[in-house]
């Protein structure tokens, strides 16, 4: 019975609202960690995505190796600046070819088939 007057004198005090206060802050605190340790699963595991990949063969124009010839010509459309106004920043735009002269990147591996070897 002694115990409620301690707890009628904590409530004059305010002395819950200091542990109420330290409870939210802990809570808080806590969701933070959890969503830095989530982002960081999220962008490990992109990263092992992206480990695994190959590099994608992209000229320095920035098309894909599929948009050249065997000559190395690019043959993607592009949209190519015909006017321009006072200080020299393009207005209108048509399409043109991509001036790109040759495909520099890297060379994607050739695939091959090889079946299985197995003992019967």
């Amino acid at each position: 019975m002694n115990w409620i007057w301690w707890v009628i004198a904590l409530f004059a005090v305010g002395g819950f609202t200091s542990i109420a206060d330290t409870v939210r802050t802990a809570l808080r605190t806590r969701h933070e960690r959890t969503m830095e340790r989530l982002e960081a699963d999220r962008k490990e595991r992109r990263e092992l995505e992206a480990a695994g990949r190959g590099p994608e063969p992209v000229c320095g124009c920035t098309h894909h190796l599929a948009k050249h010839d065997k000559s190395g010509r690019c043959h993607e459309t592009v949209e190519v600046p015909t006017a321009w106004d006072a200080d020299k920043k393009p207005t209108h735009y048509e399409p043109g070819t991509c001036n790109c002269q040759q495909y520099v990147g890297p060379q994607p591996l050739t695939t091959l088939y090889a079946q299985e070897i197995t003992d019967l």
